[in-house]
């Protein structure tokens, strides 16, 4: 199986490091500056530690639970934003799409496309992502078992066997309101072939509040995370914003940007450890 992160992704830094990956950014493209502004400080960060950096931001969140949450600036302006960042920063940028047609508008902007979980049985999306050619992440089912990602991998694979596919956890469903981190999905999911990468924030959300918008926990991010290191995941995915508490979008599981540093270092130790 094509699965190196590097082959896909030529604008892709510090690929001879040994360190873990990382996909981070706001979770939705709320402005320019914004994206620029975090782009520019995980950018430097990143650098400083030899860590591969993958930009992302939505462009659009279609699976908001109330019709009032902030869904987007508008498709293609968020993607062109997006596009920008790629361009000016040089580096990869990662956005996720929710239906075919998305699939393909996005493929002209990004780098890689990103399935949400609720979306990752989706035969359709993953063959619309997968004809693309570009790197399909497949975000793990809150409600499924991660030998059961072997099958989301074969969809895209069978539909374009040059593909590159990577996994995510994000946590699965405990109780109606809370996720739970299982670490043994990282080695199980990297046994299909694959990268695996966790999802720090989502992992972390606590959906189906009574506000109707989702909750969390954001002190846990360095705990979730130091063990997702430790149990081997290939990368880490982590959103962040200068001030989470006026956020559009999850402001409760974002991480502060001017805490990213302090946890890189923090997790860059722990993957020299396992090394």
């Amino acid at each position: 199986m094509h699965h190196s992160i590097h082959h896909y992704l030529p604008l892709l830094r510090h690929k001879e490091s040994t360190n873990f990956f990382l996909i981070a950014g706001p979770c939705v493209v709320e402005s320019r500056d914004l994206l620029f502004t975090v782009a520019e400080t995980v950018l430097e960060i990143a650098d400083k530690l030899k860590i591969p950096y993958i930009f992302k931001s939505s462009y659009r969140k279609a699976n908001r639970s109330s019709k009032d949450s902030f869904s987007g600036i508008g498709d293609i302006k968020a993607l062109e934003y997006l596009q920008e960042v790629r361009e000016y920063f040089k580096i990869p940028v990662v956005t996720d799409i929710h239906t075919e047609p998305e699939a393909a508008l996005a493929a002209n902007y990004v780098d890689v496309l990103q399935i949400p979980a609720f979306l990752c049985r989706q035969t359709t999306l993953l063959e619309a992502a997968a004809a693309t050619g570009k790197v399909v992440n497949i975000k793990k089912g809150q409600f499924m078992g991660p030998e059961a990602m072997k099958f989301a991998v074969d969809k895209v694979m069978n539909h374009n066997e040059s593909a590159s596919v990577w996994l995510t956890e994000r946590g699965t469903t405990f109780g109606y309101q809370d996720l739970i981190v299982d670490m043994r999905s990282i080695p199980a999911m990297k046994e299909i072939g694959v990268p695996v990468i966790l999802d720090v924030t989502h992992s972390l959300q606590q959906p189906n509040q009574s506000t109707g918008i989702t909750g969390g926990r954001p002190k846990m991010i360095s705990t979730i995370a130091s063990a997702g290191i430790a149990a081997g995941a290939d990368g880490l995915f982590i959103e962040t914003h200068p001030n989470p508490s006026i956020a559009k979008s999850d402001g409760a599981n974002m991480l502060a940007l001017d805490r990213m540093e302090d946890l890189l270092i923090r997790l860059s130790k722990i993957r020299q450890a396992i090394l």
